[in-house]
């Protein structure tokens, strides 16, 4: 995780609005630039730094809490990555190519599938029949791309591009996530939700979990309800 940012990052770009005499002056040996305003500022307000962005979150004034970064990197099912694209706002997805490199064999089977493995033959067999299905589906992918491209005279490129489509949803796939506090709020309001597909939840919960370990943003979640 690369993060950037904090409560007080979101209390000054919120007081910048409405504060006309934020160019406080800093001595050149200040590190924490933002602390030293932060700081200043504090002694001038009504509002405690939790009141303020309590009444932002409650009020829908969001735009303060868009001054951090939160990047994440995951790995995760095709299916699951289709979820992380979709009903997104201000988030950046990065994911490998599978037209620059020849994608490793790393795939998913439902971990609660073997809840019921145990107990019934009908689910053991179709839990067997998934990763036959898959084994097979890389084995051709694998074979398609040399076939295309030494036989039929395709570009390795235009091979592998082409020969993923053996793969099945439950490929698992690199990629990158970045939010601002903003779209991870909107993020986590919908794939943190008892609504939401077990595999996406849990890695919402899992991204939570690694925000609040930062230890940056208690006031934050708890106006958004993540205590």
């Amino acid at each position: 995780m690369d993060i950037s940012g904090s409560d007080k990052s979101f209390c000054l770009a919120a007081w910048q609005s409405t504060f006309r005499e934020l160019d406080i002056e800093i001595p050149d040996n200040v590190e924490d630039r933002t602390k030293a305003m932060f700081d200043a500022i504090c002694k001038t307000k009504k509002k405690t730094p939790q009141e303020l962005i309590s009444m932002l979150a409650k009020e829908g004034h969001h735009t303060p809490f868009e001054f951090c970064y939160l990047q994440f990197n995951i790995v995760a099912d095709i299916a699951t990555h289709i979820h992380c694209l979709k009903h997104r706002i201000g988030i950046s997805i990065n994911t490998e190519s599978a037209r620059y490199k020849e994608l490793e064999d790393k795939h998913y089977i439902p971990n609660d599938w073997d809840s019921y493995t145990s107990q019934s033959y009908g689910a053991n067999r179709v839990k067997i029949q998934l990763q036959n299905h898959t084994l097979q589906g890389e084995k051709l992918y694998h074979y398609a791309i040399n076939e295309l491209q030494n036989k039929e005279g395709l570009t390795r490129k235009r091979a592998k591009e082409t020969a993923r489509y053996f793969l099945g949803y439950n490929k698992m796939l690199n990629f990158t996530m970045a939010f601002n506090m903003r779209s991870f709020m909107h993020f986590q309001r919908l794939r943190n939700s008892p609504n939401a597909q077990l595999e996406i939840r849990t890695i919402a919960q899992m991204m939570l979990e690694q925000v609040r370990e930062t230890n940056r943003f208690p006031l934050t979640l708890k106006a958004f309800g993540y205590e």
